[in-house]
């Protein structure tokens, strides 16, 4: 999958910068410095974690798909398979993205897309490193009815692949295309804190799923991004670990296991008893402006450089990943994972006397 998207690359980079210029023509710029970094951050992380962790992304399906499908292998040939590939790796993943905004376990592994407070093509690639080892077990369902895992993979990457262009601002209603499609619109509200848009429009192409269980809102509202309880950092693996350092937190408060194991499986706002959360009113939350600290210019141009070297390299490494030792890949991963905190500590820095 690695090298397919190392092919879409360069046209990704041309639409943001598209994006970008039409923002800042517009009046209208919806980037922001640290805030894209970050996003194209995780985007490099996600691609490390698929490198080392093989199994869980094709390995437990083709060694289900070889032992358990039902249906044989022959009658997924033809376009007609693939639109059907397409249509069932979408529908599962609704049901993915679903229980990953419901348990709080998956919203740990999920959470890291939303934590942007800004909204553009960049946070499209702000790709979660543990989502595809949660997920595996969402698809086994196309394993069991035959369809072999090189056109799973190949569905899955067109389906992350169509996501892409539908976080933007810059694109208003689509008319009926809202009404059968994932698109900028229904998207916005998914991403959006406001109480009415908390956890809806979860499909990746087709927003008919949530039409069909109840998931879907339309935009009516302008839209405040990120998470209810912001990052407010740009620490990428402070990123990661953040919702699973909070579980934590309510596991050790709560001296039941029972709780302690609900904890995991209930909703990411439920508290067990004896943890007293910090009070929440999201009306604040709304009108509260977005975490950007200026950073001093010295730090800004040596985090872009440092990112781009380390993008530039990581580009290389993926290239030849298959071909590498697994020590190798772990190092190379760690490596990148250092590195790109690194990038995060210099866009902390703050202005000398700034608060």
């Amino acid at each position: 999958m690695h090298e397919v998207l190392l092919y879409a690359l360069p046209l990704f980079g041309l639409c943001m910068l598209a994006e970008w210029a039409w923002g800042r023509w517009r009046g209208r710029n919806t980037y922001g410095l640290a805030d894209t970094v970050s996003s194209l951050s995780q985007g490099l992380l996600s691609q490390a974690a698929a490198v080392v962790t093989p199994l869980f992304q094709t390995g437990l399906y083709a060694g289900l798909h070889a032992r358990f499908a039902l249906l044989p292998a022959t009658l997924w040939h033809g376009a007609l398979s693939w639109v059907l590939a397409i249509l069932m790796y979408d529908f599962c993943d609704y049901w993915l993205h679903r229980a990953s905004h419901e348990s709080a376990l998956f919203w740990a592994a999920h959470a890291v897309h939303h934590q942007s407070e800004h909204f553009n093509l960049s946070t499209a690639l702000r790709q979660e490193s543990l989502y595809p080892i949660m997920g595996a077990p969402f698809f086994i369902p196309m394993a069991l009815l035959g369809v072999p895992t090189a056109q799973y993979a190949m569905a899955g990457v067109v389906v992350l692949l169509y996501q892409f262009w539908v976080h933007t601002e810059h694109i208003g209603r689509l008319g009926w295309l809202d009404g059968v499609l994932s698109t900028p619109s229904n998207h916005r509200v998914h991403h959006a804190v406001n109480p009415g848009y908390l956890d809806r429009n979860y499909g990746a192409i087709f927003v008919v799923w949530d039409r069909l269980f109840g998931s879907f809102a339309p935009e009516r509202e302008r839209c405040v991004y990120g998470t209810v309880k912001p990052l407010a950092s740009w620490n990428p693996l402070l990123s990661v670990g953040q919702f699973y350092v909070e579980m934590g937190r309510r596991m050790r408060a709560t001296p039941r296991l029972a709780d302690k194991l609900r904890v995991l499986f209930k909703s990411p706002g439920w508290m067990p008893p004896g943890f007293v959360p910090a009070p929440l009113d999201l009306d604040v939350r709304l009108a509260q402006p977005r975490f950007d600290p200026a950073a001093p210019h010295w730090a800004r141009v040596a985090a872009v450089a440092a990112f781009v070297a380390l993008a530039a390299g990581s580009g290389a490494w993926l290239w030849f990943a298959d071909d590498l030792a697994d020590g190798i890949n772990m190092a190379a991963a760690v490596a990148l994972a250092v590195g790109l905190w690194g990038v995060g500590a210099l866009l902390s820095q703050r202005v000398r006397g700034a608060r």
